[in-house]
């Protein structure tokens, strides 16, 4: 009898441990339909990565070497190519009142920019703070010993193989001449110049948006370079971008015939001269090695800053008057240099376009 009652506990516990064993292997079974792709800690991995990436400056990233082109500025040259893929773009006076560009691309691929003109002595400081590949279209005299002086990396279209730089036939010579990042870096490898760089951006950027609690408002900004050339950027409030106008008009994009717009804008208070030379052509000058006032305008707001440049081969710095080097919004920046007389006026709400 004890044996018959053995034998159907023995068979009870195997029932129990079975039904035991099925019940663990369907909860497995659910948690892992349950469960994401990948290991827990694989997937906490998978999220630190996103938040980086995230968090990472997306403006001035890699290690893609810049490369820098003139870009022409007279108004039949306009509208331009190229501007709205840089991540810097900057302004200066040359001869006749003009100005010039020099845009800066990183990274980036643009089938079309310019149109491109000819060198001037001064920029060729602003692509060697960048460490960039400087791209012209002939140039002066004073730009073609300082090429050679400080051994710049340079690719110039009146001495290119007929396809780096084609001319367009929608304008007229000389405000013709275009380019592309393809075209520039096929060039670039043939010179064997180096096209990665490991060189920090100039600017300060950070991921956390800038607002400049303490600057004043700045929903319209005037600069007049010279008397012929004033330009203005106008804040658009929702999308918190400047958009920018030269002598009273829009300024857009060729390609794709939409506004140019900047994130931030700096100025550079130094003064232009012109020089003395036997061409007599009125080609300047530029006083930029020193320390000079100025002003850092982002999301509507403006201060004034301080930007020093120790030598024509030195990165500018840009500090608050408190001594701090300027946090810098994750985004696009036209640096407009203009004479110590300039006018500029910065106005707050309720200014009217033009």
């Amino acid at each position: 009898m004890e044996s018959g009652k053995a034998k159907v506990l023995i068979v009870l516990l195997v029932l129990v441990i079975i039904a035991g064993g099925g019940f663990l292997a369907y909860k497995t079974i659910k948690d892992k339909e349950n469960e994401p792709v990948g290991t827990s800690e694989e997937n906490e991995d998978n999220v630190i990565t996103a938040e980086s990436e995230k968090k990472q400056v997306q403006i001035f990233k890699g290690k893609d070497r810049p490369i820098a082109v003139m870009i022409d500025n007279h108004n039949e040259a306009w509208p331009q190519a190229g501007l709205q893929d840089t991540y810097m773009v900057y302004e200066i006076v040359v001869e006749g009142g003009e100005t010039r560009l020099m845009a800066l691309f990183k990274g980036v691929d643009v089938d079309k920019i310019g149109p491109v003109r000819s060198a001037r002595h001064y920029f060729i400081d602003y692509a060697m703070e960048n460490d960039a590949i400087y791209t012209h279209f002939g140039q002066s005299p004073q730009a073609q010993s300082d090429l050679k002086k400080f051994k710049i990396d340079d690719i110039n279209g009146i001495s290119e193989d007929g396809v780096t730089f084609w001319r367009v036939k929608d304008k007229n010579s000389p405000h013709n001449a275009v380019t592309s990042t393809e075209k520039l870096l096929e060039s670039a490898k043939k010179k064997k110049y180096k096209t990665t760089s490991t060189k920090e951006s100039i600017l300060n950027y950070v991921t956390d948006e800038v607002n400049l609690e303490d600057g004043q408002e700045a929903v319209k900004i005037t600069i007049p370079h010279s008397n012929l050339q004033t330009v203005q950027y106008l804040y658009d409030e929702e999308n918190k971008v400047y958009e920018r106008y030269a002598r009273k008009k829009e300024q857009t994009d060729w390609t794709t015939k939409k506004t140019i717009t900047a994130k931030n804008i700096i100025i550079t208070f130094c003064d232009n001269y012109t020089l003395e030379d036997k061409e007599n052509k009125g080609r300047q000058g530029l006083k930029n090695i020193g320390t000079f006032d100025g002003y850092y305008i982002t999301n509507g707001k403006a201060i004034k800053i301080k930007c020093t440049k120790e030598a024509r081969d030195k990165q500018t710095v840009y500090k608050d008057l408190d001594g701090n080097k300027i946090e810098v919004n994750d985004g696009n920046t036209f640096v407009n240099i203009c004479p110590t007389s300039a006018k500029v006026n910065i106005e707050g709400a309720g200014s009217s376009k033009q």
